[in-house]
């Protein structure tokens, strides 16, 4: 299923965790409300409607809302919107961690003049950067070598701790997409990237998160990535250096992970700074990006006024 962060656009309402479902956005609280109300059995049960919360249930969250959407394709949906009458923000508001992965495309990281790394090469975004499919990209004012980068993002969706490589899919919620981006000429000022990483209203997660069972082979996904419909990057998840079930049993051993916390895997080649000459972000440019099963995110750079 594809869960989504929605507020209405008329009147105006705090954001909310729902579904999408026959091209409607399904309110997942007030549907869930109305079926423990037809069954009895259901009554010890709670749906939250904040989006922060209910990723914080973790699977038991997501089971619950499986069970709406099956109540749904059989009853109906009452609770629900078309897509003009509201705002998608970002899946996951804000997570405790958003861990970043660099160099993990062998051929950006040829591309970029880099080594092949040992050990999987980690930063970190915070959740000032995080912006949603329908908000603008900010070019700060600090920055004149702004890119772009398609992730394959993943969510967590239980407590994670020095998890196996074998287990490390019993972890995760589901999927969705992520621009990384990054103020080169920052970024590269200092050994550490955080700088050029972390900016405000500069990060895209979206447009919604699919839970894991729809997509029963992550590790061979098409990702591309578009400025002004031009195609700059194009690649398979099956590239990655390190893929998903490493990269959560090193982090989780590292690092205690939280339902909600996001994973970038990293980018492909194709990034506009090692293009000759290099293409990068300016005012008015339109990002799109793209990710096999997943769908598209698609928002416009602005400058920081």
């Amino acid at each position: 299923m594809k869960l989504v962060n929605y507020s209405l656009k008329h009147p105006f309402a705090a954001n909310r965790i729902g579904f999408i479902l026959y091209d409607k956005i399904v309110d997942l609280h007030a549907t869930y409300e109305e079926m423990i109300a037809t069954d009895t059995k259901l009554g010890g049960t709670h749906v939250t409607s904040n989006p922060d919360a209910f990723y914080a249930l973790g699977s038991k969250g997501i089971e619950l809302a499986q069970k709406v959407e099956r109540y749904v394709k059989d009853k109906g949906a009452t609770n629900s919107f078309s897509r003009e009458e509201v705002i998608l923000h970002t899946p996951i508001p804000n997570p405790s961690k958003i861990i970043c992965i660099g160099t993990n495309y062998a051929d950006h990281v040829a591309e970029m003049k880099g080594e092949i790394p040992e050990f999987p090469v980690l930063f970190a975004k915070f959740n000032n950067a995080l912006i949603g499919p329908e908000d603008t990209i900010q070019k700060a004012k600090l920055t004149e070598k702004l890119d772009y980068e398609v992730e394959l993002a993943v969510v967590i969706g239980e407590r994670a701790t020095n998890v196996a490589e074998a287990d490390a899919f019993d972890y995760i919620a589901g999927y969705t997409i992520g621009n990384d981006i990054s103020a080169r000429d920052l970024q590269k000022r200092t050994p550490q990237w955080l700088q050029g990483k972390s900016l405000d209203k500069s990060t895209p997660v979206g447009p919604w998160l699919v839970t894991k069972d729809e997509i029963t082979d992550p590790a061979n996904l098409t990702v591309r990535s578009y400025v002004n419909d031009e195609l700059r990057q194009s690649s398979n998840t099956e590239n990655l250096i390190f893929n998903i079930p490493h990269l959560i049993s090193f982090i989780s051993n590292l690092i205690t992970l939280e339902p909600g916390d996001i994973i970038l895997t990293g980018t492909p080649d194709g990034v506009g700074l090692a293009m000759d000459p290099p293409k990068l972000l300016h005012d008015g440019d339109v990002v799109r990006l793209e990710i096999e099963s997943i769908g598209t995110l698609t928002n416009t750079v602005k400058d920081e006024r």
